[in-house]
């Protein structure tokens, strides 16, 4: 009889765990600087509503579609919109932005001139080699007068579509976390704005050219949440959105990054 007792509390104990299963949790992707410190902010307004906000960090801008799109993340947050269509586009996935949060201005760096107008004939510049960032790179060496860039190419310009360059720069494609990593090897690095946030790098106050607010780059290289097509308007989408849309949001971001990260939430 005890036995039976014994097998039947255990029985009952198995069913239980089984049935009330923990969806709770919302994982997102996200790279050190900013995106995960801005996450980190909402960690308690989601407690509040009964979710835990699990931070997956990432240093690469690959691993953290390909997480989402298998399913490992609920969410991620890393890149801007041109980045995530043209992923898209070349990995056969079906990732959605839900909204824009910040843009990174992008800049000039240098460790070894302190104005543009120093530079040498050869002088060798480093420009991410990733699908659209190159292009936005290309873009702020041709406002600064360096290069001119073939209008045709568009946001998918490489150094193959330089049609003018005065001083024959020597314009090298790398990985873009290593371009603020190389910047004392080289004249000149344009760095994305959360890689140059984790070498200590201020776009608003240690770069010689800052991307400007109102240009072309700004209007088009916001940061966005992205899910999988299908969970726009999931629960769990839904909480990290009234989250992540808050003015306590907005004023970390003013006050953490003074100019390096600027808010575009509503």
């Amino acid at each position: 009889m005890k036995k039976i007792l014994l097998l039947a509390i255990l029985v009952l104990l198995i069913t239980g765990c089984q049935s009330t299963p923990s969806d709770k949790t919302i994982v997102v992707g996200a790279s050190i600087t900013p995106h995960a410190e801005i996450l980190e902010v909402i960690k308690e307004d989601l407690a509040d509503k009964g979710y835990t906000l699990d931070i997956k960090e990432f240093t690469d801008y690959v691993i953290p579609n390909t997480s989402l799109e298998d399913g490992s993340l609920d969410a991620n947050y890393f890149q801007h919109g041109p980045y995530l269509e043209n992923f898209n586009e070349e990995h056969g996935t079906d990732l959605v932005s839900v909204t824009i949060i910040h843009y990174e201005p992008f800049a000039i760096y240098s460790k070894k001139h302190d104005s543009l107008e120093t530079l040498s004939e050869g002088a060798q510049v480093l420009v991410p080699n990733d699908g659209t960032n190159e292009a936005r790179a290309l873009l702020l060496l041709e406002s600064a007068g360096l290069i001119k860039v073939d209008e045709s190419a568009g946001i998918l310009a490489t150094v193959r579509d330089i049609v003018e360059n005065p001083l024959n720069l020597d314009i090298v494609e790398i990985e873009a976390a290593q371009l603020a990593k190389s910047l004392p090897d080289v004249d000149l690095a344009v760095i994305n704005g959360n890689y140059a946030l984790q070498e200590g790098l201020n776009a608003s106050e240690d770069s010689l050219l800052l991307e400007d607010q109102e240009s072309f780059g700004a209007k088009t290289y916001g940061n966005v949440l992205a899910v999988r097509k299908g969970d726009e308007q999931s629960e769990k989408t839904l909480a990290l959105l009234e989250a992540l849309q808050s003015e306590k949001v907005v004023e970390f971001i003013e006050e953490t990054y003074k100019g390096a990260v600027v808010s575009l939430l509503p």
